[in-house]
């Protein structure tokens, strides 16, 4: 069972609302087998010019799934959401399954769910949020898939072939970089 915690900035959350929307994530617990520990973090914001945003964010042991829309009207942004998740998760699950065919893995790991912990502090450079994460190895091609869900333009991992820590980041001209950190 996925939980669901909506919370509204600029809005009160309705009964309606609420249920509007474990109506539609529900739709999403059917691609997961173990959703027992998965929360649901929904997010609707609404603006003085009345375009309604929806972000969810649904961390999982292996990735973090999350979308966000803008339009003007908050179960239109609500729809748009749930159905950019779903594409998510069926290109993410196509691409795992390639990738274990094709490497023959029968349970293949991704890198865990990033613990968020925010920090301010009075200094010259401020640091304004603090990530903790722990690396699972994992090859380039599938560093760039994460990259790609999380929406970020970067991500570190530990190479699966070499266990050292590396990075992909996304570059200018929409390609793909490679930083492999050495010991030297």
């Amino acid at each position: 069972m996925l939980k669901i915690n909506v919370r509204g900035e600029n809005i009160e959350v309705t009964g309606a609302i609420r249920e509007y929307v474990e109506k539609r994530l529900a739709k999403l617990e059917k691609f997961f087998d173990n959703t027992a520990n998965s929360t649901a973090h929904v997010n609707l914001k609404v603006y003085s010019d009345k375009t309604a945003k929806v972000e969810v964010t649904i961390p999982l042991p292996y990735l973090v799934l999350r979308a966000e829309e803008t339009s003007p009207d908050m179960y239109a942004s609500i729809d748009l959401v749930t159905d950019k998740l779903e594409r998510q998760i069926r290109k993410y699950k196509t691409k795992v399954n390639r990738k274990s065919r094709e490497k023959g893995f029968k349970n293949f790991e991704f890198a865990p769910v990033a613990d968020e912990k925010e920090e301010v502090e009075d200094k010259k450079f401020e640091i304004v949020r603090t990530k903790r994460l722990s690396l699972k190895p994992m090859d380039s091609e599938e560093a760039v898939l994460q990259m790609d869900m999380l929406g970020h333009d970067f991500f570190i991992y530990e190479d699966a072939e070499n266990g050292g820590i590396n990075i992909v980041y996304r570059r200018r001209d929409g390609r793909y970089g490679l930083i492999e950190a050495s010991e030297d």
